[in-house]
């Protein structure tokens, strides 16, 4: 194991900087991310989560927020199974170097919080 990565995120903070900068959608998220979110009738949480995924990704490489680009890493979900991740760019360097193989990620949120897990293997 390479490291673990556990993060939470107060869904109605994240909502309300959503609606102030409307700009982290597109400076945050991967386009697969942004339709998969604006699908649902309340997109926040679904935001708030990968948001999560994305600091506990950060954590897990033993990096602090500002390590790596966010949008470069991506929260995936293929049809009704787990949660994965794909990184790219920087962030892709960053895991082949540190010798990261396979991702383990979880995901959780109700109207008020967020939570991510996120094991490097």
């Amino acid at each position: 194991m390479i490291g673990i990565g556990v993060d939470l995120v107060d869904v109605d903070r994240f909502r309300a900087s959503l609606a102030r900068t409307p700009s982290l959608r597109d400076r945050l998220f991967r386009p697969d991310e942004r339709a998969y979110a604006d699908a649902h009738v309340d997109p926040a949480g679904r935001y708030a989560v990968r948001f999560a995924a994305k600091e506990a990704t950060l954590k897990a490489l033993g990096l602090g927020l500002g390590g790596m680009a966010l949008h470069d890493i991506e929260v995936v979900r293929d049809g009704l199974g787990p949660p994965s991740l794909v990184l790219h760019g920087a962030a892709a360097e960053v895991a082949a170097g540190a010798g990261v193989s396979r991702w383990l990620v979880t995901l959780s949120h109700t109207d008020h919080v967020a939570q991510a897990t996120v094991v490097a293997l």
